[in-house]
């Protein structure tokens, strides 16, 4: 059996300084976010500077990461899912910065890192039980700090159950991340070279994933195992500028040991 483990690799950095991308030839880069539709009612998330959950030292947070395959029935308060949200893909801060980052003029910094900066992800959400939210697909707005529904529960969840590797996994969590991604944002920079950087980068987010849910008594186990243009048509992406790449349930845990 041969596998293509090229993009693994660094040798293509040393094409670096030759390589054509679209920044290069100055072609304006592609937005930070996807937009939403105009007629979206946003839910806004508890700011992250008034957040009262996650306060649990990183150290025990690091002790304690596990990945989680059972979890209780109880809900994730609103609270938590914004301070869950914000940990993987939220705004840090803005400020001054290059051209390619900027959003209403200033630089979007993220909770994570990325290649570039560039934050090729968007983030949405299989909310099953989740305080005073709806079940339903929803989407993530970094920018907004915010959600709106995409998707009514009865659209969703009984698609969702058939498309996941681990069903009971999946459909005892109270709510289900799903990264896409949207490539020509890495590559937009970086062109050949991007598969490698977004494939850390989707380690980058998830393992922020898994601190977060155990600093407020959840957990998370990352899921690859997804039928991958099942899900793509569940969340409403074209499967080509815009797939899947990354799943994780998560919910509360019992006592730690």
């Amino acid at each position: 059996m041969t596998i293509d483990r090229s993009f693994l690799k660094a040798d293509l950095w040393e094409q670096w300084p030759t390589l054509e991308t679209d920044q290069k030839k100055g072609v304006p880069p592609p937005p930070v976010q996807k937009p939403y539709p105009g007629d979206a009612q946003l839910i806004e998330l508890t700011p992250p500077h008034e957040l009262t959950v996650g306060q649990m030292p990183l150290i025990e947070a690091i002790r304690r990461r596990r990945s989680r395959r059972e979890f209780t029935p109880e809900s994730l308060s609103q609270e938590e899912l914004a301070f869950l949200l914000w940990a993987t893909q939220g705004a840090s801060r803005t400020g001054p910065g290059p051209g390619d980052l900027l959003w209403r003029g200033l630089a979007l910094l993220r909770t994570v890192p990325s290649g570039g900066a560039r934050h090729t992800f968007e983030t949405y959400l299989v909310v099953r039980r989740v305080t005073g939210l709806e079940p339903g697909l929803y989407r993530y707005l970094p920018i907004e700090h915010a959600l709106y529904l995409v998707r009514p529960a009865a659209e969703v969840i009984p698609q969702a159950a058939a498309l996941w590797g681990d069903r009971r996994l999946l459909a005892d969590s109270a709510v289900v991340f799903v990264w896409t991604t949207i490539p020509y944002r890495m590559e937009w920079r970086y062109g050949a070279i991007s598969p490698k950087l977004i494939a850390l980068d989707a380690g980058h987010v998830c393992q922020n994933l898994y601190l977060a849910a155990e600093a407020i008594g959840a957990g998370t186990c990352a899921v690859a195992a997804y039928n991958q243009k099942g899900v793509d048509a569940l969340i409403g992406v074209d499967g080509e500028e815009e797939f899947a790449i990354y799943l994780a349930p998560v919910g509360k845990v019992g006592a730690q040991p």
